[in-house]
């Protein structure tokens, strides 16, 4: 599409599809008043005989409790998923996305059997610490990459053991981990090199 000199293009195509179902889980979950979020978007300890139960393992992460949580989380996805698409691949972001609302989802389920979690947070944090490795060259991890990781994990884990502010604190470290992971594998950190 063309607006004078300048054409829009659709330049990633996982964070704008990530975008559109956090969008549309949001419209559906206003049009039944609620329960569509109780149902699909977010992950407690249910039983496992329920198939619903393996959905909200990866709905969690697009449902959203309200228009300030879906747009905080959205704009920085917005932000920082276009860069790292283009750095990563399209494949391994949608790999980053579904893995981190996947191991979130389970981890909830096993060790939070009486907490919800809604929302894409923890695919804020992965993109957060994968992003942190924008700089990674020859093996050689930078003094920005480690305060990142120790402010932001190291924040989580501590607002998680001292507050109470319904925030799920525990996601945000889970993608903050697969983040790193997947910053390490995708940087090849993790192979020995020879110059």
């Amino acid at each position: 599409m063309k607006i004078g000199k300048f054409k829009i293009t659709l330049n990633s195509p996982v964070i704008l599809g990530f975008t559109a179902l956090c969008f549309i889980a949001f419209l559906i979950n206003m049009i039944t008043a609620g329960t569509a979020n109780k149902v699909l978007f977010s992950c407690y300890r249910a039983s496992l005989l329920n198939p619903l139960t393996y959905v909200r393992f990866f709905g969690h992460a697009i449902g959203h409790a309200s228009w300030a949580h879906l747009s905080g989380n959205i704009t920085m996805i917005l932000v920082i998923g276009p860069l790292l698409e283009e750095k990563y691949g399209s494949k391994n972001i949608l790999f980053i996305i579904i893995a981190t609302a996947f191991f979130s989802g389970i981890a909830n389920f096993i060790f939070f059997p009486k907490v919800g979690i809604i929302g894409a947070s923890g695919v804020v944090f992965a993109m957060i610490l994968l992003a942190s490795f924008a700089s990674v060259k020859n093996g050689e991890i930078p003094v920005t990459l480690i305060l990142v990781a120790f402010f932001y994990i190291g924040g989580q884990i501590y607002e998680g053991l001292f507050s109470n502010d319904n925030i799920s604190h525990f996601s945000h470290i889970i993608g903050g981990l697969v983040g790193a992971a997947s910053g390490f594998m995708l940087n090849g950190i993790t192979e020995h090199r020879n110059n």
